[in-house]
């Protein structure tokens, strides 16, 4: 344990001399630099990986969201692909510490389930917003459809990920709710707007891959969602974008029309491109 958090500190220090270099421009980050610098001092918090760990990862997506939001804001440059692949390298960090430095068997009970959630969403939604702007693009579409279709399959990994951390709640007579709209979408596996808008994006992640992908061969992919939570999906591919897609989509429409229905969450959208997914297999 003592060699996991000697090297957790040699990140985090290394994490708090990058937010340094950009303090300028991610001013609101300093806050989080600073707090790294701390726990890398005397302090005995420092002895405590789970302390650091937390710190560590709440800096790193502080520091990328303005990066990611500078992105989106500017509709992806031409030349994004690079910055794209660094933020997603950037937010992996966190897992690949705990598995490297085998600090636990299982990362989100060192993590925890919302830290590990927010993981998988920011970079199944940069990759989301990413992709929804590369199909705007034909020239690049008739050349890279290729590229598209693995952007949009590890988009689609993370938020399948995101939606499988945390397992349904299951109703019975030992579980009371006053609420028995709350109620269902808890035994849904749906805890937050962020969980329906990741049932959103990765079907609509599928459209776009049956649509500009699905003439290509299958490729050796795997996706492993790893648990059973709001997406009820676990594949080991190759993925099957209109299966995906029209499991998950099905899902977020009964749920919007049902629990959510005094919400108005928007579902036409949804039912256009399951009526696709209908259609392509006929």
């Amino acid at each position: 344990m003592a060699a996991a958090s000697s090297n957790l500190v040699r990140r985090v220090e290394e994490l708090g001399d990058l937010a340094q270099a950009h303090i300028q421009q991610l001013s609101e980050a300093a806050g989080e630099d600073e707090k790294l610098k701390l726990l890398c001092g005397d302090d005995k918090e420092c002895s405590n990986p789970s302390n650091l760990l937390e710190v560590y990862t709440q800096a790193i997506l502080d520091m990328t969201y303005f990066e990611e939001n500078k992105l989106v804001d500017e509709d992806f440059p031409e030349d994004s692909s690079q910055k794209v692949k660094e933020l997603i390298s950037f937010l992996s960090e966190p897992e690949i510490l705990v598995k490297d430095n085998n600090m636990h068997p299982k990362h989100c009970d060192l993590l925890g389930d919302e830290l590990m959630e927010c993981l998988s969403w920011r970079r199944g939604a940069l990759l989301y917003m990413y992709c929804h702007s590369l199909t705007k693009r034909r020239e690049w579409l008739t050349r890279k459809s290729s590229l598209l279709k693995k952007y949009l399959i590890d988009g689609i990994s993370y938020l399948l990920q995101m939606l499988n951390y945390r397992c349904p709640i299951q109703l019975n007579e030992g579980v009371s709710f006053q609420d028995l709209d709350t109620a269902k979408l808890l035994s849904e596996g749906i805890f937050s707007d962020i969980h329906l808008l990741a049932m959103m994006y990765s079907g609509e992640m599928c459209y776009w891959g049956l649509k500009h992908c699905a003439d290509q061969q299958p490729e050796n992919h795997e996706v492993d969602t790893g648990a059973s939570g709001a997406s009820y999906t676990t594949y080991k591919e190759p993925l099957d974008f209109r299966e995906v897609g029209e499991k998950i989509l099905k899902k977020y429409v009964s749920v919007c029309e049902g629990p959510l229905k005094e919400q108005e969450w928007n579902t036409t959208n949804a039912k256009q491109i399951l009526n696709f997914f209908r259609h392509r297999t006929n």
